[in-house]
């Protein structure tokens, strides 16, 4: 990433959109490489190593879903940025869920997408984290980028390590959902808050039993040494009151 921004790869069937976001993104100085169905797109992903994917979701062949999904089972863990349609909420979080980093919703700005590429690469290929140590059974390496549990290692996006790390160097300290998105995100302006609430249960199914991200009603996360598989402090549920919010 430092003689060029790297390659960009943009998974659209919709040729003007693929073109118009060719257009900004080479503008930018990233190389950029188009397929028009999922089965292809999956196929270049393998085949070109890029740095980032650009991912629609109403995809022929291959939707965006299954794309991802095979991605990271393939233990791929380039970062993608996914692209919907208004009516697909259900689709951006299972996108989430499955290991996308960030989406955009139709219509959008080509600047705007510019600018969430940038914002994925900074993170995912970005100065290592400052330390952030030890936190109960969970240790993090900023330089390597690892976590582990108990030793062992844990696989995470480069999105889930940055907001594990971010809570980790500030034990105890609550962030607001807001506070995340800026400070993890680096958006500065962002309506749905709903995708920390993703990325936190993401991280929590994967530290399992040994998770210290602990919710605070009605405020937001923090992490803390001794947490239930919930996150909440003696391991009652609290993931109901988090919905919608």
């Amino acid at each position: 990433m430092t003689d060029s921004r790297g390659l960009v790869l943009i998974v659209e069937d919709e040729r003007h959109i693929a073109d118009v976001q060719r257009l900004y993104l080479t503008r930018e100085g990233f190389g950029v490489h188009v397929e028009t169905d999922g089965t292809a797109g999956l196929a270049a992903a393998r085949r070109m190593s890029p740095a980032a994917i650009v991912l629609d979701i109403g995809l022929p062949g291959l939707d965006g879903i299954a794309f991802c999904r095979a991605l990271r089972e393939a233990d791929d863990w380039t970062p993608v940025l996914l692209v919907t349609a208004r009516g697909e909420e259900a689709d951006r979080i299972l996108g989430l869920e499955l290991g996308a980093d960030d989406y955009l919703t139709k219509p959008f700005s080509p600047r705007e997408l510019v600018a969430r590429v940038k914002t994925v690469l900074r993170r995912a290929y970005g100065p290592p984290t400052r330390a952030a140590g030890t936190l109960g059974r969970i240790s993090l390496d900023p330089a390597t980028r690892t976590v582990r549990r108990d030793g062992a290692p844990v696989d995470l996006t480069a999105t889930e390590f940055n907001l594990l790390a971010h809570l980790l160097r500030h034990p105890g300290q609550v962030f607001t959902r807001e506070q995340l998105l800026a400070q993890v995100w680096g958006y500065a302006r962002y309506r749905d808050t709903r995708m920390v609430d993703v990325f936190v249960s993401q991280l929590r199914a994967k530290l399992g039993e040994a998770s210290c991200i602990r919710t605070v009603r009605g405020v937001g996360y923090s992490a803390a040494a001794e947490q239930g598989l919930d996150g909440s402090p003696d391991g009652s549920s609290e993931r109901s009151s988090d919905r919608g919010r």
